[in-house]
């Protein structure tokens, strides 16, 4: 996008270079990605920047209005979902938007989803450092925002997820982390703040106390949670034995509490009125279905990466679904080809989610970091794009001021 670091970069690429830079990315957190990494990182030009942080602050003004949590407890339909000790708004939030090309040919962001709950503030930095080193990327364009570097980036996750609390005493909870595709971003948190990685059916209750028992088998309270289990899976997930249900009521805090997973979603979309998000409705509420629906894309309100997404949508599919309250219809957004890359006849598409986190005593959100993801496919999945190339995570490099 930036045309000169572009044409540089792809003038420059090596296989050779690639590789080490893969190898970097495994000597960072200790283990390969178990999803691809693309060959090259993407270049945001001052103008398509500005047009990405004027779509955040659309959505943040919805996000952050007095009104704003007070609706969104409906996203919420199921009571034993609820989780008590709620905060008054969200540690984490991420805008996905496609890059798409608008009526004048320029560049325009349009937000896919969004969600108020952690990405990968880890394995994302680890990446844009790994794409410097391996790749020589200019001083002049950066992958943090608000004036971020490389320390205060870290020392501002270390303040917001154990705050106060000793790191023995904070934990990263999810459903067998070991077996999760994101797990390289938790060696990253383990490495980088010393929180321990704990399996939900490793976490121990009595009465209000939580606690774990160490590799030393000292029991340790838990005094703090980064969440990232998914509420999606954990219904899946009947099998999974657990003393604690995380609906109970417990001393602890809550780094990014869970019930901000829903109530900032898919559910969230069709309150939002911007030129940066597409025309998006529950299915329940339209009274006429649209004529041009290949137009659109169907998506369940609650699921994750692209989970029960259809893209080809008929009026039988619609007609058929019996909970049309759990679904919505969004107009498709339209992808440019906007990365030129090694093969000249087929670019990439991209995607990127603005990262932000929202600390207790700021006003708003602030922009922290980003991912990427670029596909030659239909979506970014990877059964959109076997054996491509120049396709999958990645990061983007902002033109400064």
């Amino acid at each position: 996008m930036i045309k000169a670091l572009r044409e540089q970069f792809n003038a420059n690429f090596t296989q050779e270079k690639y590789q080490h830079f893969l190898n970097l990315i495994e000597e960072g957190f200790g283990e390969a990605p178990t999803f691809r990494v693309c060959e090259t990182p993407i270049f945001i030009p001052k103008e398509l920047r500005k047009k990405l942080f004027d779509a955040c602050e659309h959505i943040n003004d919805v996000i952050t209005h007095p009104d704003f949590n007070e609706a969104a407890k409906s996203a919420i339909k199921l009571p034993d979902l609820l989780v008590p000790n709620e905060d008054h708004h969200p540690l984490f939030l991420q805008y996905d938007f496609g890059i798409c090309e608008g009526e004048d040919g320029e560049l325009i962001p349009q937000l896919i989803e969004l969600q108020g709950f952690p990405s990968l503030y880890f394995f994302q930095h680890l990446l844009a450092g790994c794409y410097r080193e391996a790749f020589d990327i200019p001083a002049h364009v950066n992958h943090l925002f608000n004036g971020l570097n490389n320390e205060t980036y870290l020392d501002l996750l270390r303040e917001v997820i154990v705050g106060d609390q000793h790191p023995e005493n904070v934990i990263l909870l999810e459903i067998e982390p070991e077996k999760q595709h994101t797990r390289i971003d938790f060696w990253g948190v383990y490495k980088l703040l010393g929180i321990k990685i704990l399996c939900l059916s490793k976490l121990k209750r009595e009465g209000k106390e939580l606690y774990y028992f160490d590799h030393d088998g000292k029991r340790v309270t838990v005094k703090r949670i980064f969440n990232r289990v998914i509420f999606d899976e954990l219904l899946r997930r009947k099998d999974l034995f657990r003393e604690f249900n995380m609906t109970e009521e417990v001393d602890v805090e809550w780094a990014g509490h869970p019930n901000w997973f829903m109530k900032i979603s898919k559910y969230t979309m069709p309150s939002l009125d911007s030129p940066f998000v597409p025309k998006t409705y529950f299915l329940n509420e339209i009274e006429t279905y649209p004529e041009d629906l290949e137009n659109y894309v169907l998506k369940p309100l609650f699921s994750f990466s692209g989970e029960g997404v259809k893209f080809h949508v008929k009026k039988e599919d619609l007609e058929a679904i019996d909970n049309p309250e759990d679904y919505i219809l969004q107009h498709k957004a339209k992808y440019a080809y906007a990365i030129q890359t090694s093969n000249p006849n087929e670019p990439s598409k991209v995607e990127i989610r603005m990262m932000m986190i929202w600390k207790q005593g700021w006003d708003r959100p602030k922009l922290v970091n980003n991912l990427v993801r670029l596909t030659k496919g239909e979506m970014v999945g990877v059964k959109y794009n076997k054996d491509k190339d120049w396709v999958g995570a990645s990061v983007a490099f902002f033109e400064q001021d």
